[in-house]
C-alpha cells in the first residue's frame, strides 16, 4: 500500500484511519464532504479533496492515482427532517465509490466500512457473528437498512472481481468524537446527568484505534468477499452505564431496567417534538430504544484469528472519551 484515499476522512474513525496510515508511511488523499468540520485532520500531511459522494465524477477523480480505497463516508442518525439524505449517501454515495474502484486499473483492494447493524442479531443473549442472518427488516431504522443494503451492494461488487474487504465496527469509543456521533452522545448524556435510565439489552464496545487499527490490518490480510466484526466487549447497558460512573469517579444513581414500554412512550413524545418543534435530534427515539433492548453481543474471534486485531480496555478508552469530550467543553 503506497496510497490511500479515505472518505469520510474527516470523520470520527476516518480521521484515526487517517492517522494510522500517515503512521505506516502511507500517502493518504481525504475526500472530505463541503463544509465539513475538518478539525480532526488539522496538522496532517495529506492532500485534500473537497467533494460529495454523490458526484460521481468526483469521486473518480479522488479515487484515480490510488492502490487502495478505505470507503468510511455514511450518515450516522438516529434523527434527521428528511431521511431521503441518509438513503443517498450510504447507498447511492457507496455505490459512486464502489464503481469507480471497480472501474480502476489502479485499485488494488478496497476496504468497505460496514456495521454490526447490517449483521442479524442472535436471540436473546447469544451472541452473533459475521455469519448471523441479517433480520432488521422490520425494525424500522433508516440507518440499519442502509448500511445493510450497502453492505449487500459491496458484497456484489466483491462477488464479481472488486477485491473487497468489509469491515463491521461495532460501537466505538475514544478521541475525535467532534459530532458527536449518537454513541458519543449517549456518554455525554450519561456524565451530564440528563440521562439515569437502564434498561434489557446491551451493545459491543470498543476504542475507535483499534477499529481504525482494523481497517488498515483488513487491507493487508482480510480475505476477499468477507466480512471482519471490529468490536471487542459486550456489556449490558447496566454494565455501560457503571463504566461511565466509575470513570467520572463517581457511583452515580440511575434506574435499573426501566420498562420499555415506558421508555418507547417518553422517546416517542421525543421523536414528536423533534420533528414539529425543535428540528433537533432527540435524546432517543422508539426505533433507537427497540434496537437498543436487543442484545447487540459479537464475537471477535474471526478479526482476532485472521486480522490479528488486538484491543485496548474498554474501560480506558470510554474513560479517555469523557476527558476528550470535557475538554472541549462538550460535556
Amino acid at each position: 500500500m503506497k496510497k490511500a484515499l479515505v472518505t469520510g476522512a474527516a470523520g470520527f474513525i476516518g480521521s484515526h484511519v487517517v492517522s494510522q496510515l500517515l503512521d505506516a508511511n502511507v500517502a493518504v488523499r481525504a475526500l472530505i464532504r463541503p463544509g465539513e468540520d475538518t478539525a480532526n485532520l488539522e496538522g496532517m500531511e495529506i492532500e485534500r479533496i473537497e467533494a460529495d459522494v454523490l458526484d460521481a465524477e468526483k469521486v473518480r477523480q479522488a479515487v484515480s492515482g490510488v492502490d487502495t480505497v478505505f470507503h468510511l463516508a455514511a450518515i450516522y442518525a438516529i434523527w434527521m427532517p428528511d431521511w431521503s439524505r441518509i438513503y443517498e449517501v450510504n447507498i447511492q454515495g457507496s455505490r459512486n465509490v464502489l464503481w469507480a474502484a471497480f472501474q480502476s486499473d489502479q485499485v488494488k483492494r478496497v476496504v468497505f466500512t460496514s456495521s454490526i447493524s447490517a449483521l442479524g442479531i442472535a436471540p436473546g443473549k447469544e451472541v452473533s457473528n459475521e455469519e448471523t442472518p441479517f433480520n432488521q427488516y422490520t425494525l424500522g431504522s433508516h440507518y440499519v437498512i442502509t448500511k445493510y443494503l450497502s453492505q449487500q451492494e459491496a458484497l456484489g461488487f466483491a462477488q464479481n472481481g472488486l477485491d473487497l474487504v468489509v469491515v463491521n465496527p461495532a460501537f466505538p469509543f475514544g478521541p475525535n468524537d467532534i459530532g458527536p456521533t449518537p454513541t458519543g452522545k449517549a456518554i455525554i448524556d450519561i456524565v451530564s446527568g440528563v440521562n439515569r435510565t437502564a434498561f434489557d439489552g446491551g451493545m459491543n464496545v470498543v476504542d475507535v484505534r483499534d477499529v481504525a487499527k482494523g481497517h488498515l490490518l483488513a487491507a493487508e490480510k482480510g480475505r476477499t468477499g468477507e466480512c471482519y466484526v471490529l468490536g471487542n466487549k459486550n456489556v449490558t447497558i447496566a454494565e455501560l452505564m457503571k463504566i461511565v460512573y466509575q470513570a467520572i469517579g463517581k457511583k452515580g444513581v440511575f434506574i435499573p431496567k426501566l420498562p420499555i414500554n415506558l421508555l418507547k412512550g417518553a422517546t416517542s413524545a421525543m421523536a414528536m417534538w423533534a420533528d414539529h418543534v425543535s428540528k433537533k435530534p432527540p435524546m432517543s427515539t422508539p426505533v433507537e430504544v427497540t434496537y437498543a433492548s436487543s442484545y447487540l453481543f459479537f464475537d471477535n474471534a474471526k478479526a482476532k484469528t485472521e486480522l490479528g486485531l488486538t484491543f485496548r480496555p474498554v474501560e480506558a478508552s470510554i474513560k479517555e472519551s469523557i476527558e476528550w469530550f470535557k475538554s472541549r467543553g462538550m460535556i
